[in-house]
């Protein structure tokens, strides 16, 4: 147990060790899954086929190890402590470089911690993954209040602006003056409340998505290119398959409650892993089941799905702190127009021909890159001017 005496935050060791009765309770449930009548000519559009969660569902039982992938998630350092009354898990990485920047890493909705694994290593130690030194980082992963193993949940009063709070109390208490952070989908948007906040010794944000829409205001349309529009009729489209997101909103407590007792149910839930960009997803069903299975076993839908429900009223504020955004090919397309409008200060703007909403576990090699050459520049610090 440590306790670090100028934040007075008590951190203690963490290491996942699912009961193997857990394990053996999700094996008996898949084994008696009852399947949704087959649609005729249904596909992704209706949502998850059920020939899709039959192979799934086979593949969970006979060939997913648990064990395999829980030793490698312990093979890196984890922790847990407790800020304004929430236990919070991280995993906390140092660089072997001692003077690396240290990088707050947010995750997904739906996914976890686990969105980072693959990028843990070319981070920290690039030197010995075809890096450069000074290209380090020290990495800080949390998981959300309510998520994974930052459970229980403390209230449903978890804002966006009160888990950046946390997570800035938690990367002081670590020792770190300075840092920088990252992250999509609820992971963006947290990292972009940091940048509103701009605490002192913040290095900016870099985020794959600034979620920013029209007001109503036709004037502000006057500015948009074949780019804009393009960006805007994928959003369009996204309205018509995020059901899960109204649904979390507005009946959090009967989501939570089916998605509690059904893995199956979990695994169709969780069609967005699959389905986003209309079926551009490059994960594999193996991160999709490491994903669904951690959420399963932690028995954490409940908190998770609590996160739209304590956003859906919060008022947007511009943000005039620093931020850079990563735009993937298979992604939400960040509207630039309305981006700059609600964001003062966007220092980068980068295109990716490949990945999509999940870029972290897509294509973790690019993303490394982007992250790299984002805080290697003065921009990320405030030194220069936006990018064209």
């Amino acid at each position: 147990m440590t306790t670090t005496a100028d934040n007075a935050l008590t951190i203690e060791p963490f290491t996942i060790d699912i009961p193997q009765s857990a394990l053996d309770d999700l094996q008996d449930r898949l084994a008696r899954t009852r399947y949704a009548a087959e649609w005729p000519g249904a596909g992704w559009q209706q949502g998850a086929p059920t020939s899709y969660l039959r192979a799934m569902i086979e593949r969970w039982r006979s060939e997913f190890d648990w064990r395999a992938h829980e030793a490698r998630m312990n093979a890196h350092p984890q922790f847990r402590t407790e800020i304004d009354g929430q236990t919070l898990h991280f995993l906390h990485i140092r660089s072997p470089h001692e003077h690396a920047t240290p990088l707050l890493l947010t995750h997904t909705y739906p996914g976890s911690f686990a969105d980072f694994l693959d990028m843990i290593g070319p981070l920290s130690d690039p030197a010995a993954h075809g890096g450069r030194a000074e290209d380090a980082f020290h990495l800080v992963i949390p998981s959300l209040p309510g998520m994974g193993f930052s459970t229980p949940l403390s209230s449903t009063e978890w804002t966006l602006e009160r888990t950046a709070r946390a997570f800035d109390r938690l990367m002081r208490g670590l020792g770190y003056e300075s840092y920088g952070a990252h992250g999509s989908d609820g992971g963006a948007m947290l990292s972009r409340e940091l940048a509103i906040l701009h605490p002192e010794g913040f290095l900016g944000a870099h985020v794959l998505q600034l979620f920013s829409f029209p007001s109503g205001d036709p004037a502000e349309f006057e500015s948009m290119g074949p780019d804009d529009y393009a960006a805007l009729e994928f959003a369009g489209w996204f309205q018509t398959v995020n059901g899960y997101a109204d649904m979390n909103a507005k009946r959090p407590l009967t989501i939570a409650a089916a998605l509690s007792d059904s893995p199956v149910g979990m695994l169709a839930y969780h069609e967005l892993f699959e389905n986003f960009g209309n079926g551009t997803s490059l994960m594999s069903p193996e991160q999709v089941l490491v994903q669904v299975s951690l959420q399963w076993l932690t028995n954490t839908s409940a908190g998770a799905v609590v996160f739209h429900h304590v956003e859906k009223d919060t008022p947007s504020r511009v943000n005039d702190g620093p931020i850079g955004v990563a735009v993937f090919a298979d992604d939400f397309k960040t509207i630039r127009p309305f981006a700059e409008r609600d964001n003062t200060n966007i220092v980068s703007w980068t295109e990716h021909p490949r990945g999509g909403h999940f870029a972290a576990m897509e294509v973790p090699d690019e993303l490394v890159r982007a992250l790299r050459e984002f805080y290697a520049s003065p921009l990320a610090r405030g030194d220069g001017s936006a990018t064209a």
